[in-house]
């Protein structure tokens, strides 16, 4: 099984991430109480709401999606990733481009906390 793991976050100020150590990127992990496959469809079943969102990768323990702005067509990668051993939810929200994303890559991940509360 591939362990995987997140890019860092760029200097800019477009990427928020569970495992970055600076006030900036850094986000909170969500904990999940789950069996992990269990953990995992609820959480798909969440981003479904989603507008805008193509899952375009996913194992046993890893999901990454595509999300594209409603102007401008801008493309997120929001990656996913379950750690078993700790029962944590690890992700990372990045654009693709540009240099500052306004805040909506932390809004978003924000949002996902919201829709699966409770449900893993």
């Amino acid at each position: 099984m591939t362990q995987h793991t997140l890019s860092p976050c760029p200097s800019s100020p477009n990427c928020v991430s569970t495992q970055a150590t600076d006030e900036d990127h850094g986000i909170a992990p969500i904990p999940y109480k789950k069996p992990r496959a269990e953990a995992k469809e609820a959480l798909k079943a969440a981003i479904a709401t989603m507008a805008r969102v193509k899952l375009v990768q996913e194992d046993e323990s890893y999901l990454h999606y595509e999300f594209t702005s409603l102007l401008l067509r801008f493309v997120d990668d929001v990656e996913f990733v379950f750690d078993e051993d700790a029962k944590t939810l690890h992700f990372r929200s990045a654009s693709r481009t540009g240099y500052s994303d306004l805040g909506v890559n932390r809004q978003r991940m924000e949002q996902v906390r919201v829709l699966i509360s409770g449900k893993l």
